[in-house]
């Protein structure tokens, strides 16, 4: 018809309506005759024979002046460790691996730099020192104590309890070279010094019990899971 121009077809069709076109865009640019845009380069070194070139690096987008708040932290920062809410100082614990597995330990405080528990047996009762532990490896119980008339040294940090690498010198004259260099590890006199004062105000805790006979009977008991007993439906 006079006046009119012909209807313009569309050279990509969508394929059987599932949002993609025909062809691809470096296909299109084909037949429209445009090329594919280069990439910016920069000169690097001019020469008598021609000028060597380099695709310039694509510069950061954002580049952030100082670190905020939802920046992660540095690899080798510690994280600080939270405690669970039924640990709380005084709680009796159920140890479940190590040495004294199944003893129960009185809960003293958490040591700030690794988050580890600080428990004692007392030892005079169940034989159980000062030690760390994990709070993974423990079950909390719904005794408690009141410990707060107990006095906890204020170097009872992990460098406390960290044992010191014993230096052998191989070259001295006459020592077997084959001997395994173990040598038994002997107690300190401040660490048996800092057990007594500890002890003695977490056993003066316990005879202010309730139930002190009771309470000193269940310290030196052993937890074990026995015939018909479900840890699910226990109670501690």
């Amino acid at each position: 018809m006079a006046g009119k121009s012909a209807p313009t077809m569309k050279k990509n069709i969508e394929v059987s309506g599932a949002g993609a076109g025909r062809f691809s865009s470096a296909r299109l640019r084909c037949y429209r005759g445009k090329a594919a845009p280069s990439a910016p380069t920069v000169t690097v070194k001019k020469t008598k024979k021609g000028e060597r070139t380099v695709v310039r690096p694509r510069p950061a987008k954002f580049l952030k002046a100082e670190p905020t708040a939802k920046d992660p932290l540095p690899k080798g920062l510690p994280k600080k460790v939270s405690l669970r809410k039924t640990i709380t100082p005084g709680t009796i614990l159920i140890v479940l691996a190590g040495k004294n597995k199944g003893k129960r330990v009185v809960f003293l405080k958490q040591i700030e730099k690794s988050g580890l528990l600080l428990v004692t047996g007392p030892h005079k009762v169940n034989g159980t020192p000062m030690r760390r532990i994990a709070q993974a490896f423990v079950i909390a119980t719904k005794t408690k104590l009141d410990i707060s008339g107990v006095k906890i040294p204020a170097n009872l940090d992990d460098a406390y309890f960290k044992r010191k690498a014993q230096k052998k010198n191989t070259k001295a004259s006459g020592e077997n070279i084959f001997a395994s260099g173990k040598e038994e590890y002997k107690v300190t006199e401040q660490r048996k010094a800092d057990q007594k004062v500890v002890d003695a105000g977490v056993l003066a805790a316990m005879k202010k019990h309730a139930e002190p006979k009771f309470l000193f009977g269940y310290m030196r008991t052993r937890f074990a899971i026995r015939k018909g007993m479900h840890p699910h439906n226990m109670v501690f």
